[in-house]
């Protein structure tokens, strides 16, 4: 689930950031069937929406750790989810989504079966750490190993001959650990019952988010910061992702604004050149961090944040680059592209930086088909 975050800065000061920061939540809302609304208008608590689908030992578990009453995401998802059907759950962090899922997980595997049954990927290791100990708790009272996690920097060889010795029914996986356990053959997905896609953001979803912000704001001036390209991907052949941005604004984005790209590897006489380009003319310019420092375009209003940057100092030249025209009276402001996952990583750039940040559900700007 893609997030944003933006602070519109009435008047900022030259290199640093403003005092308000709004971030935006993309949520859809989650429509019932007839037939689901009447199950859960009788519904009253946890164990009465699963019962008879979810086995006791969990039920009684999750009462004793305090999850008693369903909230809203579970009441809504639970009935389609216990039947068996597709879902895609879209709510605010800490709505009750995992639980959600994993209640759908246990009443879809055979407890009595030695085999990975259940497969949830993750986008980082720090969720699935989360996940991983959630559905642990669950099915503390069951016989067999119930969940590990393969997650990126873990020591795949060990977790190897865990997975072969005792198949777990439920694993938790990053993309890349998942990729490479597979390849080796540590285990076997055809007894797989349910799979679970939880918080994945698409690269493609972040470009679109970041054309609506782009439609709405009209900006006269503004810098995209992408994150460099890792050495990874470039020896997997990949454009850069300034690039793939740059190149999706050209062919998308319908403003009058002219998009151009500031790359590390460029020369200096190609760098000059492209703000030789943009002096004196409205720009959208796609750049790694190298335009956040000894670059002077006092002109640009806004700043759009498609990747975290590393560190709040970085953060903070980032911002810098708003606000810097004197007597200018435009609006300025700073846009922050982010997941839940890394809700935690703004949190901290704003107790170091001394900002506040205020969230903004997406659907109240956008319209969803």
């Amino acid at each position: 689930m893609a997030v944003a975050a933006a602070f519109p800065s009435g008047s900022l000061l030259p290199n640093t950031p403003g005092t308000h920061l709004a971030p935006f939540t993309l949520r859809f809302p989650f429509r019932l069937r007839p037939r689901c609304a009447a199950l859960v208008a009788a519904a009253a608590t946890l164990r009465e929406v699963c019962a008879g689908r979810v086995p006791d030992h969990v039920l009684q578990r999750a009462e004793e750790v305090g999850y008693v009453v369903p909230t809203e995401v579970q009441e809504q998802s639970l009935p389609l989810l216990l039947s068996g059907q597709d879902c895609v759950l879209h709510a605010q962090t800490g709505s009750g989504k995992t639980l959600a899922y994993l209640m759908s997980v246990f009443s879809a595997i055979d407890f009595s079966r030695s085999s990975v049954q259940a497969l949830v990927v993750v986008p980082t290791r720090e969720l699935g750490m989360q996940v991983t100990k959630v559905a642990r708790l669950l099915a503390a009272k069951a016989c067999t190993v119930m969940a590990m996690a393969l997650l990126d920097g873990g020591m795949l060889k060990r977790q190897k001959s865990w997975v072969k010795a005792e198949p777990p029914a439920i694993i938790v996986a990053t993309m890349a650990s998942l990729c490479q356990m597979v390849e080796r053959r540590a285990f076997s997905l055809q007894s797989m019952r349910v799979l679970v896609i939880d918080e994945i953001c698409t690269k493609k979803e972040r470009l679109h988010v970041l054309l609506s912000l782009l439609e709405r704001d009209a900006p006269k001036y503004g810098i995209i910061f992408v994150a460099e390209q890792s050495e990874r991907s470039k020896k997997a052949g990949n454009p850069p992702s300034t690039t793939v941005v740059a190149e999706f604004l050209r062919n998308e984005y319908k403003g009058s604004l002219d998009v151009l790209l500031l790359e590390e590897d460029m020369n200096f006489n190609a760098r000059a050149a492209s703000f030789s380009e943009v002096k004196g003319r409205g720009f959208l310019l796609v750049s790694t961090d190298i335009a956040s420092r000894g670059f002077d375009l006092p002109q640009t209003s806004h700043i759009y944040n498609f990747d975290l940057p590393k560190t709040a100092t970085d953060y903070l030249h980032r911002a810098g680059r708003t606000g810097r025209e004197p007597f200018s009276r435009l609006e300025c402001g700073v846009t922050t592209l982010i997941t839940e996952d890394e809700h935690s990583v703004l949190q901290r750039f704003q107790n170091e930086l001394k900002f506040h940040c205020e969230e903004l559900p997406l659907e109240s700007m956008f319209t969803f088909s």
